[in-house]
């Protein structure tokens, strides 16, 4: 990818964030008199701007050296979307988590689910409509791809990894629940780069059910109960999984151990 072509797909993404950050901001001025909409517009949002900053960033993954680069493009976005959308949790495995450790209510967690895969289908339209424009060569083959077969091993295997990073991920989470607020964002983003690293080249790494919807969108409309079962089950299971260990076991060994 030429270095004219770099620059649109960064300025792309640089407008999607800008016109996210507007339309939260507008939002946090207007719905006063309806507050219980603030959360769902958070995670509408949130999630359009992560899905379609991907979308983008996927165009980058091939820039030289690789894939130090690439690597070095995903710790950034996760990094700054860490940053510039607080509020929201932007993962529907993750507001399952909080559904099933009695953190969330039925309400809350079908607004949050309904709200993040809203986004990613919103962001799904609005990049392939600026790839339209044909800007650059890689937004013409991107807008002609069909699936692109981001499976690149076994179904099982496939489920088994995205149950794993989604477990991983999530535990981290509540392990750093506590720590600083900046310093949580960097470790996060330093763990999705690894996990990026170790298993992207056979599932993505994805392990948010919504991202995957707008990324995959034709697979799952080709294949729909292997993509189901390997972006959407496998991520909430994982972080069931982890909500588990971390309200049941743990405090059960803890108590063990004491006595």
């Amino acid at each position: 990818m030429a270095a004219y072509d770099t620059c649109v797909s960064l300025l792309v993404m640089a407008g999607t964030v800008a016109l996210t950050a507007c339309c939260r901001r507008l939002a946090r001025q207007s719905m006063h008199r309806k507050p219980h909409l603030y959360p769902f517009v958070l995670e509408l949002s949130g999630a359009f701007q992560i899905c379609a900053c991907t979308h983008e960033l996927r165009l980058l993954a091939d820039l030289p050296p690789k894939p130090q680069v690439a690597l070095a493009l995903v710790y950034l976005c996760t990094a700054f979307h860490g940053f510039s959308l607080p509020g929201s949790i932007n993962n529907p495995a993750s507001s399952f988590q909080l559904f099933c450790s009695n953190r969330s209510t039925v309400k809350a967690w079908g607004l949050q689910s309904a709200a993040q895969f809203l986004g990613a289908a919103l962001a799904h339209v609005y990049i392939r409509s600026v790839w339209t424009l044909g800007t650059i060569p890689a937004h013409s083959r991107a807008l002609a791809e069909n699936c692109s077969g981001p499976i690149q091993t076994t179904v099982a295997s496939a489920f088994l990894l995205e149950l794993f990073f989604s477990f991983v991920f999530h535990l981290a989470c509540l392990r750093l629940e506590s720590m600083d607020p900046k310093t949580k964002v960097h470790l996060l983003a330093l763990l999705i780069t690894i996990l990026v690293y170790k298993g992207g080249h056979l599932t993505g790494a994805i392990f948010n059910p919504a991202l995957a919807f707008s990324l995959h969108l034709s697979c799952f409309l080709e294949k729909f109960w292997n993509y189901t079962l390997v972006y959407w089950v496998a991520p909430c299971i994982g972080s069931v999984l982890v909500a588990l260990v971390w309200d049941e076991v743990i405090p059960h060994l803890r108590r063990h151990l004491n006595v």
